[in-house]
């Protein structure tokens, strides 16, 4: 069995947070006795509240495969919150590798590996099903590159992201394929994605390179001021090297003028 998953309870002041700090700590891959197990950090607001979360978790991955870092401290955590923590911590987490998850009061942020994207989806529809609606869920698991990729290629879906003649300016059609694509790159985890220039063969090989690069950085700005994070995309032109089509017909030229997203792993 994969002992992958890291579970970080931090609590401060008078709520119950998790956040980093100390807790980042433990989120890290372990080496030696902690190697391949689960370790669970932070603080806890009574003894009881400790006792029932580790019963809860060793049932789940074995008594030997818990390593406690629980410290008891003087705080107060939002109403009934021992009992919701014992109920997401079941044997779907056991679907996440190399994962991490954070509260921070009725805010909860899960990461990590799952074999595909039903599976995404499916551990925190569950997770959702056993809280209150005050809780929510920031869904940051990752499905496979493969079939990641196949997600963002369906809803481009053979389409061109359309620009202005000669320019990288979106025109109205190109900046609505770009709100699907947002909405394809948040629904697989905003993985990390390399925006592709292309052009096609008309005119000089250096301008066409220049404005593939600058259509790219387009679509990157359009996509984080949707709010996808900067640092998840990166950009290339690419000019007409890669063409798709031939150069010989109008049809073939407008395939080739395009923005390919590529995951990157």
């Amino acid at each position: 069995m994969n002992m992958k998953i890291r579970i970080l309870i931090l609590a401060v002041c008078s709520a119950f947070q998790l956040g980093l700090g100390v807790g980042q700590a433990w989120a890290q891959e372990r080496s030696g006795e902690e190697g391949g197990k689960v370790v669970i950090a932070g603080t806890v607001p009574d003894e009881a509240s400790k006792v029932a979360i580790l019963e809860k978790l060793r049932s789940v991955y074995g008594a030997g495969n818990v390593v406690d870092k629980l410290e008891v401290g003087g705080v107060v955590p939002p109403p009934n919150w021992s009992e919701n923590m014992t109920k997401i911590l079941n044997d779907n987490l056991k679907q996440v590798h190399k994962g991490q998850m954070q509260v921070n009061g009725t805010r909860i942020a899960l990461k990590g590996n799952v074999a595909n994207e039903a599976q995404r989806q499916q551990v925190v529809s569950q997770m959702a099903t056993s809280l209150n609606p005050t809780y929510s869920i920031d869904n940051g698991l990752v499905a496979p590159v493969v079939e990641a990729q196949g997600v963002l290629d369906k809803t481009l879906a053979n389409r061109v992201v359309e620009f202005e003649s000669g320019s990288a300016n979106l025109t109205p059609l190109g900046r609505a394929v770009l709100d699907e694509m947002y909405g394809a790159i948040k629904q697989i985890g905003t993985p990390k994605v390399m925006l592709l220039g292309h052009t096609d063969s008309q005119g000089g090989r250096a301008g066409n390179i220049a404005l593939s690069l600058a259509r790219a950085n387009t679509v990157r700005s359009y996509l984080v001021s949707k709010g996808i994070p900067a640092e998840t995309l990166t950009t290339s032109g690419l000019g007409p090297d890669q063409p798709v089509a031939t150069n010989e017909t109008i049809e073939g030229r407008a395939k080739n003028r395009r923005i390919e997203f590529k995951l990157i792993q």
